[in-house]
C-alpha cells in the first residue's frame, strides 16, 4: 500500500469516526429511526477494514493517531 492509498485509508476512517461521533451526540430517536439504510459505525468500520485488508490491530493505532493528532491542534 503506498503512500496516498494510506492517506485516503486514513481520510475515509477519520470521516466515518466523525460521523459516528455526530451520530451519537447529535442524533435523537426520530431521526435514527427515519434512516434505517444507513449503515451504524460499525458496519463503516468493518467494510473499511475488509476493503483494505487492515486487522483490528492496524485500525486501533489508526483511531490513536486520529486522536493524537486532533488533541495536538
Amino acid at each position: 500500500m503506498n503512500e496516498r492509498e494510506k492517506l485516503r485509508m486514513f481520510r475515509e476512517l477519520d470521516d466515518a469516526l466523525a460521523s459516528a461521533l455526530r451520530d451519537l451526540g447529535g442524533g435523537d430517536a426520530d431521526s435514527q429511526d427515519a434512516s434505517p439504510s444507513t449503515p451504524s459505525f460499525e458496519e463503516r468500520l468493518h467494510d473499511l477494514m475488509q476493503e483494505y485488508q487492515l486487522s483490528s490491530r492496524n485500525v486501533a493505532t489508526l483511531l490513536r493517531t486520529i486522536v493524537e493528532l486532533r488533541q495536538a491542534q
